[in-house]
């Protein structure tokens, strides 16, 4: 691993980059494995290896990447966290794959452009005499703001885009308290798509009794963070509970042991969930290795144990309001920093060496483990040996410790980029160019400026004579494509967004290539599970033009088997 490795021509350390609006805990994680943060005044623009920041990177930005560095945000990935885009991606999914693959998103209107037809279901259902309720979102908004619920279509109010979803009114309940689950979800690599799911994540609790007779009541119908904790239920001891409003993942499944619940099923309902979701906008997502994302997906179970997903957050918050979210979110982000898959030449930063060193570059820095259905029964990888300072971690997760009181002073710096998605539909370029901007204070609703950082390496005849010079040596045909490409890009059809092609300067690969592009990711890093691709099948099916359909088909059979060793059991 870089972080151990000597090199006498070269920086001893990674250097990160974060952006004003970053959380805390990614500097604290960086610092205690040894990184150095990058210094604008003493470094040159290509010397970092990891840029993160909350909102989306510019075009530039990712045509200008290098081997060494990593971006945490792939281009055009907040369509799918804008609530009535989502809902638009969905709604073309069932059109063309059938609605009963879809049928974990509860029937949705997007106000005004969907009212007449909003209005005809709420009278068919009148008519009928079926008691419903529904729930309005406003898509511009974030943590709960402007959200309510309501029976009768003449509470219904709105000066703004909405979304009116049927509201779920059997949410499964612990000790007559709602809750939702805050997935972590994160993909390395669009084509081959490789998604990989956070084992340990957040159960968010309401923090009053549930029911449907007190609809204005937000502590007993809404599960955000940003508002339970003004509750003045919050810091009482709640039956089962406890006082606060968050479990973690792990204290749930233990719960649900408890009381012999076998979740098996209920898992890889929301594993599909994920997938069938990132599916409905991989094929507009271009080719840019050397990024992540990280995605929070929210998603309620009912009191038939089926999961719902409720919303996509789009850099998800990390700040930490208890020892909770001290656990999870450190270990998650020492996890994603060992996903990145980082080799000893990533040290050399913009050294003229590294680029003549392909052969070091595609060095395993990580062990593959071999890919299994069953995620328990695999081995999972070390840490330890990936980090420069043991001790520094064990005393973060210990909630008393300074470290978490460090964090909880500066919560309310941390920030959201939902509203940056504000008046951008589904047309990528524009969505990202909104949200490279400002964001706003969770607590103050204060707009603050995002500044302007620029990262690209100095584009220069000499650089790039310099580079030209350096480079190994490669294919020569002027035939040769502008970018990295599979046959992914004729399959999408008319539906595909067309991308601007660029030139590469450098060879640049997915996250998890090791050293045999043909093979499986790993099937555990850290605390990550890969859900996709799940078999050779699924794989080949993303490898070679993302085919939906034979992926349906290989997850249905998942199900199924699932199913019947139930049945039988």
């Amino acid at each position: 691993m870089a972080e151990g490795d000597d090199d006498d021509n070269s920086s001893q350390a990674l250097v990160f980059r974060l952006h004003v609006s970053a959380p805390r805990v990614v500097r604290e994680v960086l610092l205690e494995r040894g990184w150095e943060e990058f210094d604008e005044e003493k470094q040159s623009e290509t010397e970092w290896n990891l840029y993160w920041r909350t909102s989306a990177f510019r075009t530039s930005d990712h045509d200008n990447i290098k081997p060494w560095q990593r971006l945490n945000h792939h281009p055009r990935t907040a369509q799918m966290t804008k609530k009535d885009c989502l809902a638009r991606h969905l709604k073309r999914m069932k059109g063309i794959y059938g609605s009963a693959y879809f049928e974990f998103s509860p029937v949705v209107f997007i106000l005004p452009n969907d009212y007449t037809k909003f209005l005809a279901e709420y009278t068919k259902e009148k008519h009928e005499k079926k008691t419903s309720y529904w729930i309005c979102k406003p898509t511009d908004m974030s943590r709960g703001r402007g959200i309510f619920i309501f029976q009768d279509i003449k509470n219904l109010a709105y000066d703004s885009t909405v979304i009116v979803q049927k509201y779920i009114t059997n949410p499964l309940l612990i000790s007559g308290y709602k809750f939702d689950l805050r997935i972590y979800v994160c993909v390395t690599c669009f084509c081959p798509l490789t998604i990989y799911i956070y084992q340990e994540g957040l159960v968010r609790f309401a923090t009053e009794k549930f029911s449907l007779s007190s609809l204005d009541n937000i502590f007993a119908h809404l599960t955000n963070t940003s508002i339970n904790k003004y509750s003045t239920s919050y810091s009482a001891d709640k039956e089962r509970v406890g006082s606060g409003c968050k479990w973690t993942l792990g204290q749930f499944r233990s719960y649900l042991h408890s009381l012999e619940v076998d979740d098996v099923l209920l898992w890889q309902r929301i594993y599909n969930i994920v997938t069938m979701t990132i599916l409905s906008i991989a094929p507009s997502i271009p080719q840019s290795p050397n990024c992540f994302e990280l995605f929070g997906f929210d998603i309620l179970i009912d009191d038939t144990l089926k999961p719902w997903l409720l919303e996509v957050n789009y850099s998800p918050a990390l700040s930490v309001d208890c020892p909770n979210d001290v656990t999870v979110k450190k270990s998650l982000v020492n996890d994603i920093i060992d996903l990145l898959n980082y080799k000893s030449s990533d040290l050399q930063g913009n050294n003229s060496k590294k680029l003549g060193t392909t052969s070091n570059f595609l060095q395993p820095s990580i062990k593959t483990i071999p890919h299994g259905c069953n995620g328990q029964n695999s081995l999972k990888l070390k840490r330890s040996d990936l980090m420069k300072n043991n001790n520094s971690k064990e005393n973060f997760e210990n909630p008393r410790t300074p470290s978490y009181e460090n964090y909880v002073l500066h919560n309310d710096r941390e920030e959201t980029v939902q509203k940056d998605l504000n008046g951008v539909c589904c047309n990528c370029s524009s969505m990202e160019s909104s949200l490279i901007g400002s964001s706003e204070d969770l607590v103050n609703r204060e707009v603050v400026s995002s500044g302007k950082t620029t990262m690209g390496p100095r584009n220069t005849l000499t650089s790039r004579l310099r580079e030209k010079m350096n480079m190994p040596k490669r294919l020569t045909s002027s035939k040769l494509p502008l970018v990295l490409s599979t046959p992914r890009t004729k399959a999408g059809g008319n539906n595909m967004v067309k991308t601007r092609r660029r030139p590469i300067d450098c060879p640049l690969f997915p996250l998890y290539y090791i050293s045999d592009a043909t093979q499986m990711p790993p099937a555990h890093v850290g605390n990550f599970l890969l859900i996709f691709p799940f078999n050779q099948s699924s794989f080949l099916a993303s490898k070679n033009g993302t085919d939906v359909k034979i992926i349906i088909q290989e997850m249905y059979k998942i199900m199924q088997k699932l199913s019947t060793n139930i049945k039988l059991a």
